[in-house]
């Protein structure tokens, strides 16, 4: 394509461009009875803050973490949980309580130090993350608090969690 005729191209879409304005000055708001009124004495709202927008999605993050018969290791969709609470942690200087605890299975001090181990093992992860250790608690309530009472798989599943708390 030679110079004459992309300076023609340019030249057509200046036009089209400029067609395409308004110079219009006329008031239309009044033209159709379908148009809402303006309310002038509430400033327009942009939606949330960066600071709301996180402690909205931190809300919908669930909250426990459970684990696997007489173990304390994360699994891996525990530790993507646990990715998107240290992010939101990151943005707030929130005190974070770790409640282990575990299923009936074992003696009442075996089940505390399980749940201890549990609350820790988040706890590590979490400051893994950036998040500073002395912002974080841990307690272990071993078999003392059930989220479901119950002698079988289903309810003892349930019980060996931990529970995240700020």
């Amino acid at each position: 394509m030679n110079l004459r005729s992309k300076l023609a191209i340019l030249g057509a879409m200046a036009l089209l461009i400029s067609a395409c304005q308004s110079t219009d000055t006329v008031d239309t708001s009044a033209e159709t009875e379908m148009e809402a009124p303006v309310a002038t004495s509430t400033p327009a709202t942009t939606g949330p803050s960066p600071e709301e927008q996180a402690r909205m999605a931190a809300e919908a993050l669930a909250r426990v973490v459970y684990f696997d018969f007489d173990q304390s290791v994360l699994k891996p969709e525990t530790r993507s949980l646990l990715l998107q609470h240290a992010a939101y942690l990151r943005t707030v200087n929130t005190p974070i309580v770790l409640e282990g605890h575990a299923d009936e299975r074992g003696t009442r001090e075996y089940n505390i130090a399980l749940g201890e181990r549990r609350a820790q093992a988040v706890a590590d992860f979490l400051v893994l993350q950036g998040i500073s250790a002395s912002r974080i608690e841990t307690v272990s309530y071993g078999e003392e608090r059930p989220a479901v009472v119950g002698s079988n798989e289903t309810a003892w599943s349930r019980n060996r969690r931990v529970e995240i708390r700020y």
